[in-house]
């Protein structure tokens, strides 16, 4: 008696070995990232205001004493360290929404492509706290998770590295602003340290935007993806 020929299985996305990798919709914590993102902007600029107002007190109080009063300095000093108390707050809700959103997409990459995941999932949340490792654990496994979600034919990484550059560029800046400042005693160094920090704050905000599309973009792809099914 002969045998039927067996149909083989439909393609199907596979897990490598080890906790099964469940394919969830990265959009509605996508939404909640941008949302805050744009809050941290809105927080940002609210410091380049009082910033500004600081840095036209100190240079009156440079150019003369006596045209600013005791007041009008500790109304700006208290006005501008509670800008850095909400940019703070708003720069620590992002921060954890996103490694939440960064976690999801890195365990949907792995449903797509497990062979692309150079890093175990796990990294794609102590990646970010670990020190030193920080500065390119994420960079490297956002590089596996855009190559798995990609299109086959537009895998352009544009977007990621200019992200991922302008981030480590307002990381880095912005630590040695805020030590600058810390520092300053006279008001002259206290004029420059607040230029500096008022410089950090416009890079944090171009690092916000490109984080906003960055985000869009990668959920975008991952919808995509998940939309048009397994492929042979």
């Amino acid at each position: 008696m002969s045998h039927l020929p067996v149909a083989p299985p439909p393609p199907s996305w596979s897990a490598p070995p080890g906790p099964q990798a469940v394919l969830r919709s990265p959009v509605g914590l996508s939404k909640a990232v941008v949302i805050l993102l744009r809050l941290v902007i809105v927080t940002d600029l609210y410091a380049l205001w009082q910033g500004n107002h600081s840095y036209q007190l100190v240079g009156r109080l440079i150019d003369d004493v006596g045209s600013v009063t005791s007041r009008e300095i500790n109304e700006a000093d208290s006005l501008y360290q509670a800008s850095g108390i909400l940019q703070a707050a708003a720069t620590l809700a992002t921060a954890v929404v996103f490694i939440v959103w960064f976690h999801r997409t890195r365990v949907n990459a792995e449903v797509f492509a497990p062979d692309y995941q150079s890093k175990k999932r796990g990294w794609a949340i102590w990646g970010w706290l670990v020190p030193v490792v920080n500065l390119w654990f994420p960079r490297r496994i956002a590089t596996d998770i855009w190559n798995a979600s990609a299109d086959p034919n537009s895998r352009s990484r544009a977007l990621l590295n200019w992200w991922w550059a302008l981030w480590i560029v307002d990381l880095s800046f912005g630590r040695l602003a805020g030590q600058r400042y810390a520092k300053a005693e006279s008001p002259e160094e206290i004029k420059g340290a607040l230029a500096g920090l008022m410089a950090s704050d416009v890079l944090n905000i171009a690092a916000a935007v490109l984080a906003i599309f960055f985000v869009r973009h990668l959920t975008r792809m991952q919808h995509e993806k998940a939309l048009r099914g397994p492929t042979v």
